[in-house]
């Protein structure tokens, strides 16, 4: 028999106190409690299947379609209501070279009516100079094709249109919803067509980039979470598809939640109802926190424009009236093209936007609780920007909050239920407690560190993300099965040399298994293929815990229960 100073030396081990320590740190981090009120709770989040709540299933409104027109007719269409004048156009714009590139070419144009810089700066076609001729203008525009049918197709649809430039020409995504008829008919009208492949199809697909459809996730997922109700999820669904779970949220709020973000967009009032587009989200930098002025009692909310939306924004004011007379133009901001806020420049705004770029605003919105109210509902919208495409609900479901807890009971008996079949097993391969208790001890300390990791990292529980902890277990027990085999000689401890031989090799082949593990989860974790990529990250980090913590701990324990084994029969 040993003293007990030796016994005490297997807490000295460094493997064991980084693994007492992970143990204590998953705990705590889990912190699991227990009252009257709410019974056991812990600070794991769930998914939607384990907790309940709704779903949605949103669709991007938007088109990709290849178009041609002559170029001559476009810029009558964009020129001609903004100087208040015909024109008359010479010259015209080819669309790539034979290299797939736009070329950028000069056109000129002349008409009776005197143009200004501001009514040039305002269309946004590209260089331009401006001269006087025999009592008439001309202009000559350094500019493209694809500009200006990019111009001409956001004027008429009233929204962004991003060109880009293929190997067979140049596509434009239509950021709305838009029938290819609807653009035929446009193009119709400036004497060009939706592009035909050589089979005679179109080139009209309804949809959005792959970008576009990243991006909208990103900024949905963003705008969500920052309502500080749950972690929501937000998933891609093929191209045009975007998935959101409500885990413990019932369907109605799910709806309400999910229709606040949108398309945001700044407008300048300029005769009557009608406005002019000044910038989207985009153009916003930055939004403080919401301010109350002692003095007024008013709150407002702090926003910074990017210098491409402060120079947009005074140009717009100026051109509308807005800085002589700022009372009858008001500033307006959208959520998907319905009104949030609209107020006037105040006095001070209007001066100082005739001398120069203002790049640091205050949106006042009022006193009281119900100002501070729309001061943080426009914080919210501001802060997330605006989403590249409109979206519509094309899907919802609820999932009952006692089946979530059911489900949550079920994962619970189903990962028992595994530990003590492998328990069994394990009892009747070796027949010695002495060898069960470590595992089954240690299986159930990897499950305790996953959830810690999931804890820490705000991960959400699912059904798959189960079923990976109970995988975790199932290849934990292999490799400590591995384990025993290779150290066990006649049921004691081998000599010295040979149980590190075998220790050594043990290791050797969990590292490869493992190794195999995470390469085969690894495309499920990249590709996010829906709920499977809950699955593979749990069973990544479960065999990652086990293999750097877990495993070396029990080998260390194994050699010590084999030792005290050994010494006792002696």
């Amino acid at each position: 028999m040993r003293g007990d100073g030796e016994s005490k030396s297997i807490f000295k081990d460094l493997r064991v106190i980084v693994f007492i320590i992970a143990l204590l740190g998953s705990i705590i981090l889990i912190h699991p409690s227990y009252n009257s009120q709410d019974g056991f709770t812990t600070n794991l989040k769930y998914g939607l299947d384990l907790e309940g709540g709704s779903w949605l299933q949103i669709k991007l409104q938007g088109a990709l379609v290849q178009v041609d027109a002559d170029t001559s007719m476009v810029l009558k269409t964009l020129v001609e209501p903004v100087i208040g004048d015909t024109i008359d156009v010479t010259g015209s714009l080819s669309a790539v070279d034979g290299e797939g590139q736009t070329q950028t070419q000069t056109i000129s144009f002349t008409t009776p009516a005197t143009v200004s810089n501001a009514q040039m700066d305002l269309l946004g076609l590209g260089e331009y100079t401006i001269s006087k001729q025999n009592g008439s203008t001309q202009v000559k525009l350094t500019t493209s094709q694809e500009k200006l049918i990019e111009s001409y197709l956001a004027n008429s649809l009233k929204t962004e249109v991003v060109p880009m430039v293929m190997s067979d020409g140049v596509e434009y995504e239509i950021r709305t919803a838009v029938t290819e008829q609807q653009i035929e008919t446009l193009m119709n009208a400036v004497g060009g067509s939706i592009i035909k492949n050589a089979d005679g199809t179109s080139r009209y697909t309804e949809g959005v980039r792959t970008e576009t459809r990243d991006l909208t996730k990103n900024i949905l997922s963003e705008k969500m979470n920052s309502l500080g109700l749950k972690d929501i999820p937000v998933k891609t669904a093929g191209d045009n598809y975007i998935l959101i779970d409500f885990a413990g949220i019932d369907l109605a709020t799910a709806r309400e939640i999910a229709e606040k973000p949108g398309k945001f967009e700044i407008r300048v009032q300029t005769t009557g109802n009608e406005t002019n587009h000044i910038l989207y989200g985009e153009d916003i930098e930055s939004v403080g926190i919401v301010g109350y002025d002692q003095e007024s009692g008013m709150w407002s909310t702090p926003f910074t424009l990017s210098e491409k939306g402060a120079l947009a924004l005074q140009k717009a004011a100026i051109d509308a009236g807005a800085t002589k007379n700022p009372m009858e133009h008001n500033l307006i901001m959208l959520l998907d093209d319905k009104e949030v806020y609209s107020a006037p420049l105040s006095n001070s705004a209007a001066q100082k936007l005739e001398e120069g770029l203002i790049y640091s605003w205050q949106s006042s919105t009022g006193t009281g609780d119900e100002g501070k109210a729309k001061a943080e509902q426009l914080q919210i919208h501001l802060r997330a920007g605006a989403l590249p495409v409109n979206v519509e609900v094309v899907g919802a479901g609820h999932v009952d909050a006692t089946l979530g807890t059911q489900f949550k009971k079920e994962s619970v008996i189903a990962g028992l239920i595994a530990l003590f079949a492998v328990a069994l097993v394990v009892y009747r391969k070796y027949h010695q407690k002495e060898i069960l208790i470590p595992m089954v001890g240690t299986s159930l300390s990897e499950v305790i560190m996953i959830l810690g990791v999931a804890a820490a990292i705000g991960w959400q529980l699912d059904l798959p993300s189960i079923a990976g902890i109970i995988a975790a277990i199932g290849t934990g027990i292999d490799h400590l099965v591995i384990i025993t085999d290779e150290v066990l000689y006649e049921g004691k401890l081998p000599p010295t040399k040979v149980y590190l031989s075998r220790i050594a090799k043990a290791f050797g082949i969990i590292l490869g298994a493992a190794a195999t593990t995470v390469i085969a989860m690894g495309p499920l974790v990249v590709m996010g293929f829906g709920s499977l990529k809950g699955f593979a990250i749990t069973t990544i980090i479960g065999v990652f815990i086990g293999v750097v913590i877990a495993r070396p701990v029990y080998g260390k324990m194994i050699n010590e229960v084999l030792k005290d084994k050994s010494e006792g029969q002696a």
